[in-house]
């Protein structure tokens, strides 16, 4: 059962409620999901804080990131931010991928995130980057 009190620190807008069913939607419903059979990239993550990790699988031809798939568990917040950023990144070139900031992420989710959540949100960028920084683990 999720405990929908965590993803965010309420109370919401109707906007920011908007956002958060979102979040739960790509929680329950991961765009992305499962290994890549042909993947150039790969890199696994773990947050130690609370156990979340992630796995990507990246598949990169001519400058450009052709396909993303994703295995992972954890809390809501980690595994829906990995799937709302695969969206983001598919087809975009390593350039604008490796640009990508927390900024970025935190605007996609749309939620405030408090201090405890924010490592939880970025782990998807940080396991793509270091996957495409050739970093392996």
């Amino acid at each position: 059962m999720i405990d929908r009190e965590q993803i965010g620190e309420g109370p919401f807008t109707e906007e920011q409620e908007i956002y958060r069913e979102n979040i739960l939607d790509h929680y329950k419903h991961p765009h992305h999901a499962g290994r890549l059979q042909n993947y150039t990239h790969h890199h696994r993550e773990l947050n130690p804080l609370c156990g979340d990790e992630l796995e990507v699988f990246l598949h990169v031809d001519h400058e450009s990131l052709r396909d993303v798939g994703f295995v992972g568990k954890g809390c809501a917040i980690s595994q829906a931010s990995m799937s709302m950023l695969a969206d983001k990144i598919k087809n975009k070139s390593l350039q604008e991928i490796q640009a990508l900031t927390r900024h970025d992420i935190l605007e996609m989710l749309g939620i405030s995130i408090g201090v405890v959540r924010m490592k939880c949100a970025l782990l998807g960028l940080l396991t793509v980057q270091k996957s495409l920084n050739g970093v392996s683990r």
